[in-house]
């Protein structure tokens, strides 16, 4: 319990020490690690392969932003926020037919169709998503607290407390839920049905397993935690627009859970931060890295989101040829390897030297 309480603690108190640019970066970490984990349920845990997971970020993002704006019903934020997270399960629900009756390559082409599908709706119903340039986000406000930077400013010891600082706890809060109850799920009999799903399908169904119904449950408790990282996102962003969830955010999470390693909450946590991040900081230090170019430099030019991506499919390439357990399982053997030679007993100079028993004599029997 200390391991997790010590970086919660950490954790909380970096709003009163970086900067907004630092915070943002930590917003879209967050956002994408629970959008991460649960990708990882679906795919490195039941072995069921997705490409449309930006589609249900978008479900959860814009069923949040029409749930609580207007035009629409104008509900209470926090409700908009439940009912877009359930939205986005109800639309994995409605997928999970196709998903318990496809596997393998079939299912990817599958939840690719959703991608465009869904973007092809974002652009046309512009009474809901806005069109082409998206729509504002309404500021989630829970029991009169407003995360957004309200009048009068809230001041704690001393440090301005603005939309990113309040957020911050929000993002973290929601994190700590979905490590909570994924690592539950993994651990409890659910966990152990997806893997022996993953493993075989055949042996899984002779030990009892309903094989369609736990494959349908994991594509709709991905789908959940996809539409509860889509609300982040877009509180982070302030504005949500079509383009933002295409292909490529799709492929983006399933680099994040191949680098950090497949069916580990761990992992998809560090594999978002590496995938998130690093863009972020190439663009912010493009002048001071070589080979890289500002954004808008101009033609035959390497900007920093594009030399983010040749890195993190190096790395990608790297890790599948010498890690394929990924970071989580680079980290676990570390440990281990670092723990074997970590000594177990006092040096042997501090060990008084004991007398080498004596041979054994025989017994002489009594008369």
């Amino acid at each position: 319990m200390l391991r997790l309480a010590l970086p919660l603690v950490l954790l909380s108190a970096l709003p009163f020490y970086l900067d907004a640019f630092w915070l943002r970066i930590g917003l879209f970490s967050m956002a994408a690690a629970i959008g991460a984990v649960g990708l990882g349920l679906l795919s490195g845990t039941a072995g069921q392969l997705s490409l449309g997971h930006a589609f249900f970020l978008a479900v959860g993002a814009y069923g949040y932003v029409w749930l609580a704006g207007e035009p629409g019903p104008g509900l209470s934020p926090a409700l908009a926020m439940v009912l877009a997270v359930l939205l986005a399960g109800a639309a994995g629900g409605l997928f999970s037919p196709v998903a318990g009756r496809v596997r393998g390559i079939y299912l990817g082409v599958a939840t690719l169709a959703l991608v465009f599908i869904g973007h092809h709706v974002l652009l046309t119903a512009d009474s809901v998503t806005g069109g082409f340039n998206g729509r504002s986000v309404p500021p989630l406000e829970i029991g009169g607290f407003a995360f957004t930077t309200a009048d009068p400013e809230l001041v704690v010891l001393g440090v301005p407390f603005g939309a990113e600082e309040r957020l911050w706890y929000l993002g973290l809060a929601l994190l700590a839920l979905t490590w909570f109850t994924a690592r539950g799920l993994l651990r409890g009999r659910p966990g152990r049905a997806l893997v022996a799903l993953r493993d075989s399908e055949t042996a899984a169904s002779v030990m009892g397993v309903n094989v369609a119904r736990y494959r349908s449950a994991a594509f709709v408790v991905s789908s959940m935690y996809a539409g509860l990282a889509g609300v982040l996102l877009a509180l982070s962003f302030r504005r949500v627009v079509p383009d933002y969830f295409g292909l490529v955010l799709s492929v983006d999470y399933l680099a994040m859970i191949v680098i950090g390693g497949l069916g580990s909450v761990a992992g998809a946590t560090a594999g978002a931060v590496f995938v998130t991040a690093l863009p972020l900081l190439m663009t912010r230090y493009a002048d001071q890295l070589p080979l890289v170019t500002a954004p808008g430099s101009g033609e035959g030019s390497v900007g920093p989101t594009e030399a983010a991506r040749y890195l993190y499919g190096a790395a990608i390439v790297v890790i599948l040829l010498y890690a394929p357990d990924g970071l989580h399982g680079l980290a676990r053997r570390t440990r281990a390897r670092l723990r074997r030679r970590r000594p177990d007993t006092p040096p042997a100079e501090t060990i008084p030297s004991s007398p080498e028993p004596s041979p054994a004599r025989t017994k002489e029997h009594t008369p």
